[in-house]
């Protein structure tokens, strides 16, 4: 059995703030994503691995698109839903192909 990601002392919780953000940022521009386990610690972070990953993929990713769908997003979604009904693993394979 896998041991806990951390050690729910001592970490932040809650809202990130501007410099853990961008010690994150800094630390996967110099380092590149890795192991998230020891990510934290060695980025200067007081926060789990796990919540470093999320805040980076869900937040701080410069290719992240942000905003509502494009004009011809929206057709192709339309017209992959006809084709393929709620399948979405299907409409998300054939989105990033």
């Amino acid at each position: 059995m896998r041991k806990p990601c951390c050690e729910k002392q001592d970490k932040n919780k809650g809202a990130w703030s501007i410099e853990e953000d961008q010690k994150l940022i800094d630390y996967i521009n110099q380092h590149g994503e890795g192991c998230w386990r020891t990510l934290p610690k060695a980025a200067g972070l007081l926060r789990c691995g796990k919540s470093c990953r999320l805040r980076w993929i869900n937040y701080l990713r410069p290719d992240l698109k942000r905003g509502n769908f494009a004009e011809d997003e929206e057709d192709l979604i339309i017209k992959l839903h006809a084709l393929l009904g709620n399948r979405y693993l299907s409409l998300v394979f054939v989105s990033t192909n």
